[in-house]
Order: C-alpha cells, then structure tokens, then sequence
C-alpha cells in the first residue's frame, strides 16, 4: 500500500464525535435525555478521544509500512 499521512487530528473529532452519538442516541433517548444534551455529549466524548483514535492511527500507519518493507514490498506500487 502507498504510504500516507494520518488523518488530522479535526477529522477525529469529527468521526469520533458521529461514532460516539449514535452510541448515545438510544441509549439516552430511553432515559428521556434531552436531544441537544444528547448532542452535548457526543462532543465532548468525540473531542476528549480524537487525539487517541489519533496516535492509534498513526501506530497502524507505522505498522503497516514496517510491515510492506519486511514484505519486501515496492512502497509505490501495490
């Protein structure tokens, strides 16, 4: 695979923040949650992981092109 930079870091958040919603959504929905709480929430669970889903990134990243070198594998092509 061609090498490649992580994501930054305002993509995590963003995905973090979606993933970490609909974990929630039911959830608080049943225990009568404000939608906007619910919202509030997903925010602050997707900020406070995204630099951890970051670093995670970046170690798989590493990994995979330690991986393609041991491999033998032409980093440019596939």
């Amino acid at each position: 695979m061609n090498p490649r930079e992580p994501h930054p870091l305002s993509t995590h958040v963003a995905v973090d923040t979606a993933v970490a919603f609909l974990g929630i959504l039911v959830v608080g929905l049943i225990l009568g949650l404000s939608f906007l709480v619910i919202v509030a929430i997903a925010i602050i669970v997707g900020v406070c992981l995204a630099p951890y889903t970051r670093r995670t990134e970046v170690r798989q990243l590493a990994a995979r092109d330690d991986a393609d070198e041991v491999d033998g594998a032409d980093p440019g092509h596939e």
